[in-house]
């Protein structure tokens, strides 16, 4: 249902039948635990969130990690201010 690698991918799948008797499968709530940062990355001009996942955890769609690792949840609100200091978790953690 998700790609290897999503941050969906672990979390367990439920299902519940619709009015009309219809299964529905869907995702759990998917529980953000604590990262334990490997280092921190400066936030410059310009840079979107996504590039500086592709620098520091090697993939541009890991941005999802550094909101984890930075208690964001929504994206761009990590990169809006020059200066601010992220948190980065480990490449395979």
């Amino acid at each position: 249902m998700f790609f290897k690698g999503s941050r969906y991918e672990n979390v367990a799948t439920a299902t519940i039948a619709d009015e009309h008797g219809r299964t529905v499968r869907y995702k759990l709530m998917r529980v953000i635990g604590d990262v334990t940062p490997e280092g921190e990355h400066v936030v410059r001009q310009g840079v979107r969130i996504d590039q500086v996942a592709a620098l520091r955890l090697g993939d541009p769609e890991k941005f999802w990690r550094l909101c984890d690792a930075n208690r964001a949840a929504w994206p761009p609100e990590l990169v809006g201010e020059v200066g601010r200091r992220l948190l980065v978790p480990s490449e395979d953690g």
